[in-house]
This record gives structure tokens, sequence and C-alpha cells, in this order.
């Protein structure tokens, strides 16, 4: 089953396409730009380079959040249009789980953090069990770096782009216990979307065409208006 995943919940977009169990291709970009200028081209770059057309993919899985509001109702809006376009169903995928799924079989608390800007982070916990299964210990938050290293007893791996903005942070507090992903796994990949998603396109586990995107916090607008 071939499946096409997007991530769109930071600045770096990411494509990737799996059949099974085989990863076909990834296209990641980090630009000052948005992604609905760069979404579909980053698409049909990755189909043009494995010689495939869109008429050959068997679903979309698309991270869902938290994360960037425009980014993440553009990826969201995109892989809808998508599956008008094509037939196609789609599967939604957290994208701090997505994130912790980088580092499969890692013996530590995975912590993955994006930046939420305000001096908060969106997170979750997550561990491998021993039979290599990761286990959610959390359900998604939105908390200040503070409110996270309370929380923290043991050692944990961070990753995400809030890494950026406060290691130095978590690495003052936490001391040892602060371990941060290798960069190559630090953020959101199209190929984990599309791995996570490829079990819930078999179960039929997909969007309707009412699914929003996970915020965790009120939109700007929303603030001002007072909803």
């Amino acid at each position: 089953m071939k499946v096409l995943g997007i991530d769109t919940s930071t600045m770096t977009g990411s494509v990737g396409l799996i059949d099974d169990d085989r990863p076909l291709s990834q296209y990641s970009l980090s630009i000052e730009v948005t992604h609905s200028e760069r979404l579909m081209d980053a698409v049909d770059k990755l189909l043009e380079g494995v010689r495939m057309g869109l008429d050959t993919i068997d679903g979309f899985a698309i991270s869902i959040g938290p994360g960037s509001f425009t980014g993440l109702r553009i990826g969201l809006g995109a892989v809808k249009g998508l599956c008008m376009a094509t037939g196609k169903q789609a599967a939604s995928v957290s994208t701090l789980e997505a994130l912790a799924s980088n580092m499969p079989f890692c013996r530590h608390t995975l912590c993955p953090i994006l930046d939420a800007r305000k001096k908060e982070v969106y997170t979750a916990r997550f561990k491998y069990s021993e039979a290599g299964g990761m286990i959610r210990l959390t359900e998604d938050m939105l908390v200040s770096p503070e409110e996270l290293a309370e929380q923290i007893q043991e050692p944990v791996v961070f990753s995400g782009d809030g890494v950026y903005v406060y290691r130095d942070f978590f690495k003052r507090r936490l001391g040892d216990h602060a371990c941060f992903a290798p960069v190559n796994t630090l953020l959101p990949s199209g190929l984990s979307v599309a791995r996570i998603g490829l079990p819930k396109l078999k179960r039929g586990e997909t969007i309707r065409d009412t699914e929003v995107p996970i915020y965790l916090r009120k939109s700007e607008a929303e603030i001002k208006l007072g909803q």
C-alpha cells in the first residue's frame, strides 16, 4: 500500500512516500516561505523523482497538530483536496507522536517539544516498551518550559523545533536528565507520518470533511473576539 505522508506543522515542511514498510522517497525544505507556496510543488517533485503519478497513491496521511496554526490548516486543506481529486482516503496523525516515532527503541522517555510562542511549548511524553511498541504516557499539552521541567523526574530525550529555543534552559534545569535527539531525527518527517498513517488507513480510520487540526490554543482572532 503506497501512502503519501505530509507534515506542515513547523517551518520545515516534509513529504514522504512509503510502500508498506519500504520507504520510497522524502522531500523536506526549511525556508522563509509559506507552505502554500511550496507544498504541492514538493509533492510533484517527490512523485516525479520516483516516477509515479498521483493516481498510483493508495492513501494519504497528514500531521494534524499541534503546531503552527497556518501550517496545519494548509496541510489539512491540501490533503482534503488530494482526497477529492483522487477519490482516496487520508488518515490523521499526531505531530508529537510522529516526532517521537523518529527514535524507535530508545530506552529513555521521549519528549517532543514544539515552539508554541508566548513562552510555551506543545508537548507530550512517550516511551517504547520492551516489545518495541510506542506507549503514550501523557496527552498533548500546552505548557511553559518551567512547568514541563517540573514534571520530569527521569532522563528524557527532547526533539522538535522547541529544542532550538529551549535547549540551554532544559540543560540548566535538568542537567544529565536532558538529552537531545540527533539532528536527523529532530524535526517531523513525512515518512514517519506516512508510517503511522498506514495501519490507520488499513483499519478504515480516516478523516472526515469536518476534520480540523489540533490547536490546543485559541487563535489570535478568537482571543480578540472573546470566543
